[in-house]
């Protein structure tokens, strides 16, 4: 039986297609790269947010160039799966590369904090299939005890990205030019010829004989999840300025909660072109495969957002610095994520996997709760090793947790669920830890200046010139402090400098017990309500 013939006997959704090692090996090729091209951006931009920030002068709006990305990645997941569905998933899939790739120009040509989230609500409107349709059509190939072990290659791509984007962003952000453009710029022009590169590669190997589904899009139930879930992220983002029970505030939330109850209406008359199927979850895995998905996700996002400002704004360390820094992280989640994915193909055994996962990385936040301006470098370390072990072991096996009792036919829709439950996770995460972060730190450094400048010695220092230059517009009249640009920390003497790095890491370490409190619910979950389910070869 040839590669072409297996295809076709699969794609009615009536007979499983089965496919040698090789076959599914050269149809991941071009799936890890366009994978890839999603994960190096992430990471990308994470390790160089603050030098953007700084030079768009936008430190504590910073949180709506992660925010925006992921807010118009999530609400455009569902759609990839219903139209690939239609149309098939190779045309798709390259539509996703070249939204992704135009956002990215346009990121490039950013001027201002805001702008470039814009830009990044329309590289998110690529991003959402990337990685979604990756993980469909590995799902579509492959039985369910062989999916963990293919899925773990997706998660190898994630920690090769996660090593090569902190090194290329912190590269490019240390540079002020770069043929004749500001460094920082580099990070998303890259992205264009490595989208030429998975775009060419896809259509060479992903060639899927398609049959046609005939539905219609839920775009009712599209528009209805926007009105539900726009609201609730940015509220989620701007309470802090606007006040939580602000009027504005609370506009957003009855808007939000408006839109979800007229969603869930939609959805059950929707059928089958519903966004998200009523009956998955009915399917008791599938619940709390997308549940967990939700929960991780708040603590993974909201981590690896703060994580990073802690290394440059506390530490001191340059954007490549920092990257380095991270490799605990990177090697503990290759090597778990592979032996994961080898032990679930040979026993067919996944919960042990998964609540060892959750345990470490909750283990890993009560790390992160404990540091301290000063921290020896083993001590975050520690941490992200045990962070990086935990979701190499966890996210794998939450997908195959939400996929294994789902019928091949609706695979495309639970696929997409998972997905969009995990970004709407990391969106809440960004924007509710930033919020926090941001919301606090002010206070908690006005509070320790205050204290310090009781000290002769500490009022002394501060009004040596440098130190007086380099707080200019940074002290406020009331004793308030301005956080819109960080630049002054680097200009400070390293005295003058330890109570903002005080305040920072007191906000960070509530950031963090925030982040074990979430991640401990989902371990109780995990422990508890998961079954001990074998998977099938089928």
């Amino acid at each position: 039986m040839t590669f072409s013939d297996t295809q076709e006997q699969g794609a009615s959704g009536d007979i499983p297609p089965r496919l040698s090692h090789r076959q599914i090996t050269t149809v991941m090729s071009g799936l890890v790269l366009g994978m890839f091209l999603g994960a190096l951006d992430q990471t990308v931009v994470s390790s160089a947010l603050r030098t953007i920030a700084d030079d768009l002068h936008g430190l504590t709006a910073q949180a709506w160039v992660t925010t925006a990305y992921l807010i118009t990645a999530t609400l455009a997941t569902p759609l990839y799966g219903k139209l690939s569905d239609i149309h098939g998933r190779r045309p798709v899939y390259l539509a996703a590369i070249a939204l992704f790739t135009v956002g990215s120009l346009l990121c490039g040509c950013a001027t201002s904090i805001y702008e470039l989230a814009a830009f990044r609500a329309v590289q998110g409107l690529g991003g959402g299939g990337l990685m979604s349709l990756a993980m469909t059509i590995v799902a579509d190939i492959t039985s369910p005890r062989e999916r963990g072990r293919y899925q773990g290659y997706f998660m190898a791509v994630f920690g090769g990205a996660s090593i090569v984007g902190p090194l290329v962003g912190g590269a490019f952000a240390d540079r002020a030019e770069l043929l004749g453009i500001a460094g920082w710029r580099w990070i998303f022009l890259i992205n264009v010829p490595l989208a030429a590169a998975a775009a060419v590669t896809i259509t060479r190997v992903l060639r899927f004989p398609h049959r046609r589904v005939r539905h219609r899009l839920d775009y009712a139930g599209a528009l209805a999840l926007a009105v539900g879930i726009v609201p609730l992220l940015t509220v989620a983002e701007q309470g802090r300025t606007w006040g939580w029970g602000s009027p504005l505030a609370l506009s957003m939330y009855a808007i939000g909660a408006a839109g979800l109850a007229v969603f869930l209406v939609v959805e059950r008359r929707s059928g089958d072109a519903a966004l998200l199927p009523p009956r998955l979850f009915r399917i008791r895995t599938f619940r709390l495969g997308v549940g967990l998905h939700f929960v991780v996700g708040i603590g993974m996002f909201g981590a690896m957002t703060t994580l990073p400002l802690y290394l440059q704004l506390v530490r001191g360390m340059s954007p490549i610095a920092a990257g380095l820094a991270t490799l605990p992280t990177v090697a503990a989640n290759l090597a778990v994520t592979l032996l994961t994915g080898r032990m679930i193909a040979r026993t067919g055994r996944f919960k042990v996997h998964l609540v060892a996962g959750v345990g470490s990385f909750t283990a890993a936040m009560l790390v992160f709760a404990t540091l301290r301006a000063d921290s020896p470098l083993w001590h975050p370390a520690l941490g992200m090793a045990l962070m990086g072990a935990g979701l190499g072991a966890s996210m794998q096996t939450l997908t195959t947790l939400a996929q294994s009792e789902v019928p091949r036919t609706d695979m495309g829709a639970a696929t997409a669920s998972v997905n969009f439950f995990r970004s709407n996770g990391g969106t809440v995460g960004t924007a509710a830890f930033l919020s926090i972060l941001f919301t606090t730190a002010a206070g908690s450094i006005a509070d320790r200046l205050a204290e310090a400048r009781h000290d002769p010695a500490y009022r002394h220092l501060l009004a040596q010139p440098d130190n007086a230059h380099a707080l200019t517009g940074v002290l406020r009249a009331d004793g308030g402090v301005d956080l819109e640009d960080s630049a002054f920390l680097r200009a400070l003497d390293p005295s003058a400098a330890l109570p903002f790095l005080e305040g920072y890491v007191a906000s960070m370490r509530l950031v963090f017990l925030t982040g074990a409190a979430v991640s401990l619910v989902a371990f109780v979950i995990a422990a508890w309500r998961v079954p001990d389910l074998t998977l099938s070869d089928e």
